[in-house]
């Protein structure tokens, strides 16, 4: 097998791990977000702990890299209880498509906070997704467009997340920056859990550590898939996630997305196949240019 369909293959793991992860976010039923959250990452802290040791790194990184992963375990713990909330109370797809915007939202940091200048292909493609995210949204003054809100804010800190990891690059090993961020948020959220505490049955606490499980997953599917390939080539079969996420919403919770919110899956989605496209041409075109000059 190829490393690009190493790298695809990963993905299409990674997706169908974080599509399971909101499944049983959402079947763990109504607890306080922070409790989800921090279960859940309590238990990818615990498993990436495991690599760690095994690895013989260090748990917390270097003294040099401290600002910028506290940086992104407090930006990705934002991300998560966002996107928690908005599991909770959407239809899973439309939260998943929402969250699906970090990209887009990757490409204004970079230019913003890196200085990396935005294509003309990338700032169109920026704008038609944002066409799609209004379609599912459905923008209107009320009280139910809270959840929607929520989910945007879940990309928002998502992507500012990556845009810190994209500084980070190959600064620290990426089971050091799983746990950092795992064991970040567990502590952080555990006096909130104490205060705002509700018991839970058998099942729930089940569906809570599967959640954990199933986010792992995703995260080191992610990242192995990236060794493998630029992200450029397969980025664009993470969107995988919102097929599975679909079927379980109609599956197992009986919720089918609105025709609008299914249009603006279709206008995000061609957003991002549209930038693929053009990633890999203007990639090819620099490799013909390097290899004349060469």
């Amino acid at each position: 097998m190829s490393d690009r369909n190493k790298g695809i293959l990963l993905l299409l793991v990674s997706s169908f791990g974080f599509a399971m992860m909101a499944a049983f976010v959402k079947l763990s039923g109504d607890l306080p977000t922070v409790q989800k959250t921090m279960f859940r990452n309590a238990v990818s802290a615990v498993i990436s702990f495991g690599f760690v040791m095994f690895y013989k790194e260090r748990l917390f990184g270097k003294k040099e890299n401290q600002k910028f992963l506290l940086l992104r375990s407090a930006l990705g713990t934002l991300g998560i209880l966002f996107y928690f909330y908005a599991i909770d109370h959407l239809v899973l797809s439309d939260a998943d498509m929402l969250n699906k915007l970090s990209p887009f939202l990757l490409i204004i940091f970079s230019a913003l906070f890196l200085k990396e200048r935005a294509r003309t292909f990338q700032v169109v493609a920026i704008i038609i997704a944002f066409i799609g995210t209004l379609l599912i949204i459905k923008p209107q003054f009320s009280i139910e467009t809270i959840p929607y809100i929520s989910g945007l804010l879940s990309a928002i800190f998502a992507a500012g997340a990556y845009t810190v990891l994209r500084v980070l690059g190959q600064k620290e090993k990426f089971y050091t920056v799983v746990f950092y961020f795992s064991f970040f948020s567990t502590v952080v959220l555990l006096p909130f859990v104490i205060m705002f505490y509700e018991p839970m049955a058998t099942k729930q606490l089940i569906y809570l550590l599967l959640a954990g499980v199933f986010a792992t997953l995703g995260q080191f599917g992610i990242t192995m898939a990236y060794k493998f390939a630029p992200a450029r080539e397969i980025s664009i079969f993470f969107y995988s996630t919102v097929v599975y996420s679909a079927l379980i919403s109609i599956i197992l919770f009986g919720q089918v997305p609105g025709l609008l919110s299914i249009l603006g899956y279709i206008i995000i989605f061609s957003a991002s196949f549209y930038m693929f496209l053009r990633n890999n041409h203007e990639a090819k075109i620099e490799k013909k240019a390097s290899r004349t000059s060469n």
